[in-house]
């Protein structure tokens, strides 16, 4: 994409955001006094400040312990060097205020005075565009309240604080489900198609099914697993047809350029429109970003040392993480009471590395690998470049399992990187629509497999073996379902899914209270190359480092409190179950 249509963008949200700054409260008053609304661009413009609402880095992978919501920190797959996260060892409590909520209601209020003021527009056609946007990021907001809360009031018009409606008890999670998945089917059929978009960075037709096919097999799944097998099936198969419209628009495709080969899983997550791989790739080279959050080094750059917090620094990844890695011959490493004959243990500090899935090597970082950061970057692109930031990777800190997703290797002053965050990937798309046949009909065939889930699969990994329903057969020990969950695990790890699908499986009592352990230290070569290991007298039964014990995790965790004000403003809401005072 050319500079100067990103910039155009940009100074668009810019502006579109300045333009309504007055709006948090009361718009009412002043926008009854002026001209506005009177023009498609005045629609556009209110609809601008909507793009600064979706997820950006610091959402998905920093732990904010003010307003934590979807963070993998809050999950089992890693920490950092505090290991006092109260949301992720079950210990939070109910917090006076609420940013999450207070925050969603503000947004969803906005996109209901773009569509009262819709109703009287004379030319509605010229508008259409804006009325689904308004739709698409009223449902983004619903959603964030119905994976947080689960209840939540349903408003359909600008309310002001006097109004009865903003005094009634919550909606019923499914009503408010059915709300949401209305609103993306009604903001599917406005929105221009991929194709159409005359405005790079605005959402499509196509992200409104991707964005549906999530909801609805989030709700679909978590319904299915708390005993309403029927709402399930009914909002899973809503979740695969709208998966499916998205795979036969034909609109995107995976990032796999023969030019990476494998090193494509890493350097998809830093593409910047200047040199910032091997090949030379630009951020229009990526097919798969479905719907981004848009930065820019100059413009509008991420604003927080991401490759400073991501190389080798802040995150402790878990052994559970490590282990979910299958070798290449498609078998986990233990199946069934078998070890896989593929896996070469953990004698020696890389050993575990070898013939596994190559997204271990390319999102971990493999001992005795170079690595490059932004501050000693590539200078040649080869792998024998003599500038490493690590010539010879030796782990010495946390779980003894680091990070190198989202850390770039050129040149660019700490806080300035300028790749995309992907709000929606088509690889989450392939296994939504994986997961939720499965889900579905409790079987999936290998036709459904193989346009799907085996896509993202094989994508850098040419030569492992599909997933098969003969694969699970005879191998004894496998499973479809955590196949298929293990795909999805891998794949959008440090994306913000994990604690999301751990809830909706019902499988967060089981995962989270397990002790985050780290490296085999005891009895490897770690015992000698890292003798000083604060953890090492702190070892489980075969000799592993555990960072963190005795967390905990009850029923009442499955969803967020209210915040203790949110009664003082409406005696009628009632807590979430278990968060009573």
């Amino acid at each position: 994409m050319k500079l100067h249509t990103i910039r155009n963008l940009f100074v668009a949200l810019v502006l579109g955001t300045c333009t309504q700054s007055c709006l948090d409260l009361e718009p009412k008053d002043q926008l009854a006094e002026t001209n506005y609304w009177q023009t498609t661009n005045d629609f556009k413009l209110f609809a601008n400040q909507f793009y600064g609402w979706v997820r950006q880095f610091s959402d998905a992978m920093y732990s904010q312990d003010d307003k934590p919501a979807h963070s993998d920190y809050f999950s089992d797959l890693f920490t950092n060097k505090d290991l006092r996260n109260i949301y992720s060892n079950g210990t939070n409590t109910v917090l006076p205020s609420d940013k999450n909520y207070t925050d969603d209601y503000a947004r969803i209020r906005r996109t209901n005075l773009l569509l009262q003021n819709a109703e009287n527009y004379p030319s509605q056609e010229d508008i259409q565009q804006y009325i689904g946007e308004a739709r698409f990021f009223r449902a983004y907001s619903y959603f964030d309240l119905l994976q947080l809360y689960g209840n939540a009031i349903i408003v359909d018009r600008p309310m002001e604080l006097t109004d009865p409606g903003m005094y009634v008890e919550q909606n019923d999670r499914s009503e408010v489900a059915d709300f949401i998945v209305k609103d993306l089917q009604e903001a599917a059929r406005m929105l221009p198609t991929h194709a159409e978009i005359a405005e790079e960075g605005r959402v499509s037709s196509e992200a409104a099914w991707a964005f549906l096919s999530r909801v609805a097999l989030y709700e679909g799944t978590w319904q299915k697993f708390r005993g309403n097998v029927e709402r399930g099936k009914e909002l899973l198969d809503i979740a695969a047809k709208a998966a499916q419209n998205v795979m036969n628009s034909k609109a995107f495709e995976l990032f796999a350029p023969e030019s990476l080969g494998e090193k494509a899983q890493k350097y998809m997550f830093i593409l910047e429109n200047t040199k910032c791989n091997p090949a030379g790739l630009q951020k229009d080279a990526n097919k798969e970003y479905i719907f981004v959050r848009r930065y820019d080094e100059v413009i509008a750059p991420i604003g927080w040392g991401i490759t400073q917090s991501s190389l080798n620094n802040a995150i402790w990844i878990t052994r559970k993480f490590a282990n979910m890695y299958l070798c290449q011959n498609g078998l986990p490493i233990e199946y069934g009471g078998t070890t896989n004959p593929q896996f070469q243990g953990y004698d020696k500090m890389d050993s575990e590395f070898q013939s596994r899935d190559n997204r271990m090597r390319y999102t971990m970082m493999k001992p005795h690998d170079k690595f490059w950061n932004n501050l000693k970057p590539h200078t040649n692109w080869t792998d024998d470049d003599p500038n490493p930031v690590i010539a010879d990777f030796k782990p010495s800190t946390g779980t003894g399992y680091h990070n190198q997703k989202w850390a770039t290797e050129r040149a660019v002053a700490d806080k300035n990187e300028g790749y995309d965050y992907p709000v929606i990937r088509y690889a989450e798309v392939l296994l939504n629509f994986a997961e939720a046949m499965y889900e579905r009909d409790d079987q999936i065939s290998d036709a459904d497999l193989d346009r799907s889930l085996n896509l993202v699969r094989l994508r850098v990994n040419p030569n492992m073996p599909k997933l098969s329903n003969s694969l699970i057969e005879n191998n004894p020990g496998m499973d479809m379902r955590t196949e298929i969950r293990r795909e999805r695990t891998i794949e959008l790890f440090n994306e913000g899914f994990r604690l999301d699908d751990l809830k909706r499986w019902k499988t967060a009592e089981t995962e989270m209270p397990m002790d985050l352990m780290g490296i085999k230290w005891k009895g490897t070569e770690y015992e000698t190359a890292w003798s000083t290991c604060p953890y090492a007298g702190n070892l489980d039964s075969e000799g592993c480092i555990i960072i963190e014990t005795g967390r905990v995790w009850e029923e009442k965790n499955y969803l967020f409190p209210l915040p203790t004000d949110q009664f003082q403003l409406n005696p009628n809401l009632k807590q979430n179950p278990g968060w009573e005072i």
